[in-house]
């Protein structure tokens, strides 16, 4: 058997992300029988398909053999020495605080799917990014209409647990445990479907759920992917009329995100978001010195694993952070919070990818009131694109990822 991975990650990578469609299954049950916020009191068990399904893709990775020279090389070691280094440190610190090791390891979830950023680097690497992605998004359309078939159905039947969709009924969940993270993964699969010239039709339709979730932070990240599909639709010489108002869509983006049509909830209203009193008693109450502030007060302690498994506020500091950023700056301090932000500038600034700008600020923007690298499948599909946009920045300008042309893609979608 030849194994080749221009054919088999787009499958391993479509299996990795449908895993979501079983492991929250018991949750989607219970809130179409009316049941809200049971995903702490049930069985996990369904969930360890993801991490199998995480295993195989890392395994395959090593069997095939292009891969394997394109993730194992010095670069990549370095750069996860230096990382190891640092989480090691955190690690450490917190078990000095008193905290069970339960509670760091929940603090580094958010390195979980990193093996999958890894292998979309080297994929791009060896030239056969925009083919991994094109076959995948292929795929994945088969995913986003059972979706759609889902949360049409809890958008006019099903009980409004969450807040009350657009169509009458309860905000769609699909197959996951809120609208938030339903909303947040069809707002990714409009980003990937942007990518591909031949899909906008089903970009379309992913926008559109995300828009249906009633999730604010979902609503933004889809507004962005259209804003840059415009923004590249126009000659050189007029963008600066997308350029120039962007601060003031951003605000309108907000309050129409915000809007209780929108969001299908009363309490939506931005000047009085419990997340920004959370934050300004977190700052308050939390850093007491500058250790806290350059290397955390506590790793895994804003986790809502920790959250789930012991309750709210059983730890001292311990509290549902609602944004990737301050999950960061609690857990690895202003030091990784930083190095955070810098590796998205890096990013950008070394990619010669077409749409790095779109990636990277979709990856910024998501995580501002949403802690993305904790929640499945999201955070697979943004990590391996992650590392496909990374990956084009070590390939000489010549070979850089080009705009396809419609011979490449087939005319139907």
């Amino acid at each position: 058997m030849r194994i080749s991975f221009e054919k088999d990650l787009p499958v391993l990578l479509f299996a990795l992300v449908s895993a979501s469609t079983l492991a929250s299954l018991p949750q989607v049950e219970s809130a179409w029988n009316g049941v809200k916020e049971v995903y702490g009191e049930q069985d996990f068990g369904l969930r360890i398909l993801r991490e199998l399904m995480l295993v195989v893709l890392i395994g395959y990775a090593f069997v095939e053999p292009r891969l394997r020279k394109g993730v194992l090389t010095g670069s990549v070691f370095a750069f996860l020495g230096i990382l190891i280094t640092y989480v090691l440190f955190e690690v450490a610190y917190a078990l000095y605080l008193d905290l069970p090791l339960v509670v760091p390891m929940a603090g580094l979830r958010v390195f979980e799917y990193l093996p999958v950023a890894l292998i979309g680097f080297a994929v791009s690497r060896l030239g056969a990014g925009e083919t991994v992605i094109y076959r995948f998004a292929y795929y994945l359309r088969y995913y986003l209409v059972l979706q759609t078939v889902l949360a049409i159905a809890q958008a006019l039947w099903a009980p409004p647990l969450f807040g009350v969709s657009i169509m009458g009924g309860g905000r769609p969940f699909g197959t996951f445990v809120s609208p938030n993270l339903f909303g947040a993964t069809m707002a990714t699969c409009a980003l990937l479907f942007s990518l591909v010239p031949s899909m906008r039709k089903w970009m379309a339709v992913s926008v559109f759920l995300a828009l249906l979730s009633g999730s604010r932070t979902a609503l933004i990240s889809s507004l962005l992917v259209i804003y840059f599909q415009i923004y590249a639709a126009l000659r050189p010489r007029d963008r600066w009329a997308m350029i120039m108002p962007a601060p003031l869509l951003a605000v309108g983006a907000l309050i129409m995100a915000s809007s209780p049509l929108l969001s299908g909830r009363d309490d939506a209203d931005p000047t009085q978001d419990g997340r920004i009193d959370l934050w300004q008693r977190v700052f308050s109450e939390q850093i007491h010195g500058p250790a806290d502030l350059l290397f955390g007060w506590g790793l895994g302690l804003s986790s809502n694993t920790i959250n789930i498994l012991f309750g709210a506020e059983h730890f001292h500091g311990q509290f549902d952070s609602d944004s990737l950023y301050l999950f960061l700056l609690n857990g690895y301090g202003l030091l990784g919070l930083l190095a955070y932000l810098a590796f998205l500038w890096t990013t950008a600034t070394l990619s010669v990818h077409p749409n790095k700008v779109l990636v990277v600020m979709f990856i910024f923007v998501a995580g501002l009131t949403f802690n993305m690298w904790e929640y499945f499948p999201q955070n697979a599909m943004l990590m391996f694109l992650w590392g496909a946009v990374l990956g084009t920045g070590y390939r000489p300008k010549t070979q850089a990822w080009q705009a396809v042309s419609g011979s490449y893609y087939p005319r139907s979608s």
